[in-house]
């Protein structure tokens, strides 16, 4: 049995056992395991191919146990036992022959060890096992093609963990066994050599060999961390938890750790994302933009030049200017004047103290992050029609699910680790409906997958609903107790009919109705979305279609069932729960509402009638605003707006037009290129504090390294600019912050700081110190005013910008798997920049060829608002007519391109669809600017720091 249905196993009613153990009485559930039973028991068994969460083989015999009345040795790994039976560990014959398979082991092993945790050595060293008698096999040549992995194949015992790790539990199928008898050997794809295979550098086998046979490059295995600390993954949404190991104030490798969200599980970012941290071009002094520096957002596409535009400051100089033209502008020109983007990387600690900062300091709403890049949409429409803009149910709830529908999202690639509980999901049986215009690896594995057509998923998902509707598939109980507004959906859907949507969407009538059947019948379906849903201008209506698809067919309340929008960055859900957000205090409360407003002045201590009562202007608004001379004055923490917003151009020459912008952060971003104070900050394992992931999940991050120079944590910094702002803030340790944020947001009210430092996580809403939390919501009532669910219909709106003869092709603008957002991170950590350094454009090889292409060659996209150029990349899960760009790289920026159109609900950006055209050549893409644009981060010097 593979590890989920183990793990179901757990929860189900399974008998117990009571049998005898080296002379004494054991019991345990029928369903264990010896070797999980004596583990409970305290009787250690050697062991080799056997690992908690794997598939048990038994092929190692180093397990053996003796059990009465048998001929033969039993391998406890994968031996489960039976009322009376008598089994024996530490009898002469079974030690003599775990000793045996030992010493042969040890025959075949490198005089010198791969990793100091080798685990042969380590079971040979607890029986005493001397000198090998036997004779070695032949050696075998290490494999260093890969620049994350060594393979070191002479150390392999053939235990075929990395092989279940891959196969079973990635479900990645990279690493198998080839041939027979004596020559049986490990190997990747088709025999290649690691670095050619199609491993995603997931790390699992890395994780699961016990003997260094696959270990981290540089021989990292070998080293001895000063400190352990228990942490986080900085990255996506999913909220992995893992282990520093640390010396000399570097982290040498991350390890996972079995959190709620990853039960050890990691991906290439998480396992191998860490050195950014120790980068030489970390920002570790203030810097003043020096009086005759020009500035302009052109100055955003010469990073060579941007650091003769600035001088260091201390940081008395840098906060006091800082701090005083705030004022000044506040204080002149009024106070609306100013606006500030904070952070979904940084804590929830830090986006609640700065937007209690703009809130209190700054005087107004005019605060934003980048949800209102990625989910808005979702956010809105959430709100609207359940009244909670948080998922439902947890990413793992898809091993509980009949039907999985994932749409609009990439998860192998944003998502890496969820993505694997969907694989599992599916292998024990559970059916997968991908819907994209793009065709995922997901889609490999699915039941069905919908290839619709760019833009047109109204028209797919109420053709889904009409025939719902139609065939009487809906939950009528449900809707009559728990839903309002069902009849002006019907009355909607009613012009949607499977047979006028198919050639709009491009999905023919019968697979529309069968998928719609599908989802509505299951015991339990869930829907799981990304960016590929929210990021239009309907992106809020696509968000509706789906919350009135579980709705209608009552799919959500219940354990495998709802509706989950994945998180794209590591704090995103948090940063919005503490209010991160133009409308919204923390918690969700409406800045209209007088009585929420009265709540936090009094919270605040700040005079009544003091907070701004009209709601701010979202990320995009600013730029326009600041162009029109509404905006003078702007702070920004961890953001990158000259990279992340649509039109890119546009954006960088409103900031360039500020009286003065603050950036706060880890390195010169483009966005800190046009600045003119620039505040060096800690990055993620120099800090502590919590972050919340997809999941609703609150978990512990803990400082593992001293920052460089003179960095700061972020909490201290926004503390110190809103004294400065003449707020009276006296913090002096995270946790204070967020026992203020507990008293304000009944959602995690009963979430202590010492709680979470003793369990590492708790699911909110978590109202009452004790209480569990729930992971599952809804499950009697939704928390709208009238504790029913709202149905919004929608209708067919094109995109702002569609093809024409000018421009015939569309842009899909998303992330790629090793590189994250801006790439500020991601493409200063080693390997990560090893394994996708240079930009590129996912183009399908017929559209290639009709160019006159090949893969590699430069070509050049252009949109109305400018063009890039990149190398060309034939894939075949964009369709014909659409390209697809990643958006992390500096040197060909492609939101230089995106349309600023607004969803006019959620305010979020078309960045999934705008017109292009795609030529043959160009200039090509600035060769040396890993780093995020940075000439230098390119050299060997810098590259040799890392190593």
């Amino acid at each position: 049995m593979n590890a989920i249905t183990r793990n179901e196993l757990a929860h189900i009613d399974v008998p117990t056992v009571t049998f005898e153990l080296n002379g004494r009485e054991v019991s345990g559930r029928a369903s264990e395991t010896i070797i999980e039973i004596a583990d409970r028991e305290g009787v250690e068994i050697p062991r080799l191919c056997y690992k908690d969460g794997l598939d048990a083989v038994g092929n190692c015999r180093s397990c053996m146990v003796e059990i009465g009345g048998e001929r033969v040795l039993a391998p406890s790994c994968c031996r489960f036992p039976t009322a009376g039976m008598k089994v024996t560990t530490d009898s002469e014959r079974v030690v003599s022959a775990q000793k045996m398979v030992l010493e042969l082991l040890l025959s075949d092993m490198p005089e010198t060890a791969y990793t100091r945790d080798n685990e042969v050595d380590q079971w040979a060293a607890k029986l005493n096992v001397g000198l090998p008698r036997f004779e070695a096999r032949a050696r075998v040549q290490s494999d260093y093609s890969h620049p994350a992995i060594s393979v070191n194949l002479d150390a392999c015992i053939q235990c075929t963990r990395c092989v279940r790790a891959c196969r079973d539990e990635q479900m990645n199928d990279v690493i198998g066994l080839s041939l027979r008898g004596n020559d049986m050997k490990i190997v990747f794809d088709m025999d290649d050599p690691m670095g050619n295979s199609t491993c995603v550098t997931c790390g699992e086998c890395v994780q699961a060999c016990p003997t260094g046979a696959l270990m981290p490059a540089r021989e990292v295995a070998l080293s001895v961390p000063d400190k352990k600390v228990e942490s986080l993954c900085p990255y996506c949404g999913v909220g992995c938890q893992l282990t520093y190991n640390v010396k000399d104030n570097k982290i040498l490798y991350v390890e996972g750790r079995d959190g709620p969200a990853n039960h050890g599980r990691l991906c290439v970012k998480g396992r191998y994302g860490f050195d950014y941290a120790h980068h030489p071009q970390r920002l570790t002094v203030p810097l003043i933009r020096r009086a005759d520096a020009p500035k302009s957002g052109d100055m955003a596409m010469d990073p060579t030049r941007v650091m003769e535009f600035f001088r260091e400051a201390s940081w008395e100089e840098a906060l006091d200017l800082a701090g005083s033209k705030f004022a000044h502008i506040r204080d002149t020109y009024g106070k609306r004047m100013l606006a500030g983007f904070g952070s979904a990387k940084g804590s929830n600690e830090e986006a609640y103290l700065f937007q209690k900062l703009v809130r209190t300091g700054f005087g107004n709403n005019n605060v934003d992050h980048c949800t209102r890049l990625c989910h808005a949409s979702s956010v809105v429409a959430l709100l609207e029609g359940i009244g909670s803009g948080a998922v439902s149910n947890p990413v793992m709830d898809v091993t509980k699910a009949e039907v999985i529908v994932i749409i609009g999202a990439n998860p192998t690639v944003n998502h890496p680790v969820a993505a694997t509980w969907i694989k599992n999901a599916v292998a024990n049986g559970s059916k997968l409906v991908v819907m994209d215009p793009r065709r995922s690896e997901l889609a490999r594995i699915s039941h069905r997958f919908l290839q619709f057509k760019p833009d047109t998923d109204v028209a797919m998902l109420n053709a889904m609903m009409h025939v719902i509707v139609h065939e009487n598939l809906v939950d009528k109980e449900f809707i009559e107790s728990r839903t309002i507004g069902y009849e002006d959906l019907k009355k909607n859907v009613e012009g949607y009919s499977p047979e006028l949507m198919a050639p709009i969407c491009g999905i023919d009538a019968e697979t529309l109705r069968y998928t719609a059947r599908l989802y509505a019948t299951s015991k339990a379906s869930i829907i799981l979305w990304g960016m590929g849903v929210s990021q239009h201008v309907h992106g809020t209506d696509n968000a509706r279609c789906l919350i009135a698809l579980a709705l209608m067919t009552g799919q959500i309340g219940r354990d495998g069932t709802g509706l989950h929008p994945l998180r794209g960055q590591n704090n995103v859900q948090g940063a919005s729960d503490a209010g991160l957000i133009p409308m919204m205090f923390p918690d969700y409360q409406h800045v209209t509402d007088p009585k929420v407003q009265a709540k936090f002045e009094k919270a605040w201590n700040v005079p009544a009638d003091s907070l701004d009562k009209s709601p701010g202007l979202t990320v995009v608004e600013v730029m326009h605003a600041i162009k029109k001379g509404e905006v003078r004055g702007m702070y920004v923490m961890g953001e990158n707006p000259a990279m992340s917003d649509p039109d890119a151009n546009h954006a960088r020459d409103a900031l360039a037009s500020l009286d003065i912008l603050v950036v706060q952060d880890i390195f010169l971003t483009e966005t800190a290129y046009l600045a003119d104070v620039i505040l060096p900050a800690t990055a993620f394992p120099e800090k502590d504090g919590t972050f919340t992931n997809t999941d609703r999940l609150v978990q512990m991050g803990r400082k593992a390294l001293d920052a460089p120079g003179q960095a700061k944590p972020d909490l201290w910094i926004i503390q110190q600019l809103g004294q400065r702002l003449g707020l009276d803030w006296q913090y002096t340790h995270v946790s204070q912050v967020f026992d203020e944020m507990r008293r304000t947001m009944n959602s995690i009210g009963g979430i202590t700081w010492e709680r979470l430092e003793r369990e590492h996580a708790v699911t909110y809403p978590c109202t009452k110190e004790g209480d569990p939390g729930q992971p599952v919501v809804f499950t009697e009532t939704f928390p709208r005013e009238s504790g029913r669910a709202k149905f919004v219909p929608a209708d067919i709106i094109p995109a702002a910008e569609r093809p024409d003869l000018d421009y015939p092709m569309v842009l899909i603008t998303g992330r790629q798997l090793e590189h994250w957002h801006t790439g500020s991170m991601t493409r200063r950590a080693l390997v990560l920049d090893a394994l996708e350094p240079d930009p590129v454009a996912l183009v399908h090889p017929l559209d290639l060829a009709a160019m006159g292409g090949q893969p590699g060659d430069i070509i050049t996209i252009e949109s109305r608002r400018g063009k890039v150029g990149l190398y060309a990349r034939a894939d075949e899960s964009s369709p014909r007519g659409a390209v697809f760009v990643p958006f992390c790289y500096y040197e060909a920026a492609i939101n230089r391109l995106t349309n600023a159109a607004l969803d006019p609900f959620a305010k979020i950006p078309e960045f999934k669809y705008c017109a292009i055209k795609v030529t043959l050549g160009g200039d090509a893409p600035v060769q040396g600017s890993y780093g995020g644009g940075q000439v230098l981060a390119a050299s060997d010097k810098a590259r040799a720091a890392l190593m």
